[in-house]
């Protein structure tokens, strides 16, 4: 049984059109014409496409170098039209999935706002997976700093030493800052992607440093 669909204004909410839905179409394209048709959104054709890749949902550039203010506020402006909330006196369908559209926004602006998820992503939009679990072949001088930092990490949360731990952490931020200016000049002007792979590697290594200091110094907090 085809299932109907409704045209959403936000002055007249939801209202039934001529025609039922026509038969055979895919669910996302049933959620669009359920939730979109009708509204003004961020897509230059006023409706999204739930099959469109995290820069176009947005209607942002396929680049390293993002606006984040932009893209919160088209987080924002999407969120808005598609939230749950929206369809409390809807039918279970309609509810079930606004519920999917607001997960696959909130997935999609969470990894685009982060520079590392981010670059992954684009490297894999361009077909170039970073396989970290299958590529641990890292330089050995990056391999013996990262050792060397890690026993620095441990011997200030042996001591209790809280600004040596600040210092390492403030250290580890400037050289992943150095690596992420890098990683935009290698996806963004050099398009060198297998280089670019290769530093969020790099950062992958950094981020999870990052992530033990923090945990230590909260450690000495508590």
């Amino acid at each position: 049984m085809d299932l109907p669909y409704y045209l959403y204004s936000p002055r007249r909410g939801f209202a039934p059109p001529a025609v039922g839905f026509p038969p055979g179409h895919l669910l996302a394209e049933y959620l669009a014409r359920l939730l979109l048709t009708g509204v003004r959104v961020t897509t230059s054709r006023n409706r999204m496409d739930f099959n469109a890749d995290h820069f176009d949902l947005f209607e942002m550039p396929h680049t390293f170098r993002l606006d984040a203010s932009v893209l919160d506020k088209r987080f924002r402006e999407i969120q808005t039209q598609v939230h749950p909330d929206k369809f409390v006196q809807a039918g279970d369908s309609e509810r079930r999935l606004s519920l999917q559209w607001a997960t696959r926004v909130n997935e999609a602006y969470q990894i685009l706002k982060k520079p590392l998820s981010r670059a992954q992503y684009l490297l894999n939009l361009a077909g170039h997976d970073v396989a970290a679990e299958n590529n641990n072949a890292m330089p050995p001088e990056f391999l013996m700093e990262q050792m060397e930092w890690r026993e620095a990490v441990a011997e200030a949360r042996h001591a209790h030493d809280q600004d040596e731990l600040e210092q390492l952490y403030h250290r580890v931020k400037r050289r992943m800052k150095k690596r992420y200016e890098q990683l935009a000049e290698l996806l963004d002007d050099q398009h060198d992607h297998a280089e670019a792979a290769d530093r969020v590697r790099r950062l992958m290594f950094l981020e999870k440093l990052l992530f033990e200091i923090d945990d230590a110094m909260a450690a000495l907090e508590t």
